[in-house]
C-alpha cells in the first residue's frame, strides 16, 4: 500500500511540475503576443519567442523535477521534456494546427524540448 501511495505522489510531482511548466509557456506566448500587438515585430523575432519559450518552459520543468530526484537527474529532465513535447503535439493535433507542419520543425521542436528539460535536469 505504502508503494502505491508513494508512486502516486511522484505522478502528481510530475504532474503539477508539467502544468507549471505550461503556465510559464502561456504567460511567455501573451507577452510574446503583447509585444506583437503593440510594436511591429518581424517573422524572425516571433519565432525566436516562440522558441525560447519552448527552451524556458522545457529547462523550467527538467530542473524543477531533477530536484525532486536523487539520481539521474539529467534522465528525469529528458523525460520532462519528452512530456511537455508530446502533450504540445497532442494538442497541435487536436487543434488541427499540425497539418501546416514540416517534419523538420516537429524534429527540430522536439530536440530543444528534450535537451532543454535534460540541461534544466542537469544543473538542478
Amino acid at each position: 500500500m505504502d508503494k502505491v501511495l508513494h508512486r502516486n505522489s511522484k505522478v502528481v510531482v510530475i504532474l503539477k511540475i508539467l502544468l507549471f511548466s505550461y503556465i510559464i509557456t502561456g504567460i511567455l506566448l501573451l507577452l510574446l503576443a503583447f509585444l506583437m500587438l503593440k510594436a511591429d515585430i518581424p517573422s524572425g523575432f516571433i519565432s525566436g519567442g516562440i522558441i525560447l519559450t519552448y527552451v524556458l518552459s522545457s529547462f523550467a520543468g527538467g530542473f524543477l523535477l531533477g530536484k525532486s530526484a536523487d539520481q539521474r537527474r539529467f534522465l528525469y529532465g529528458l523525460g520532462m521534456g519528452a512530456l511537455y513535447f508530446i502533450i504540445l503535439v497532442l494538442i497541435s493535433i487536436l487543434t488541427n494546427s499540425v497539418m501546416g507542419m514540416e517534419v523538420n520543425r516537429v524534429i527540430t521542436v522536439m530536440v530543444i524540448c528534450l535537451f532543454s528539460g535534460m540541461l534544466g535536469g542537469m544543473i538542478s
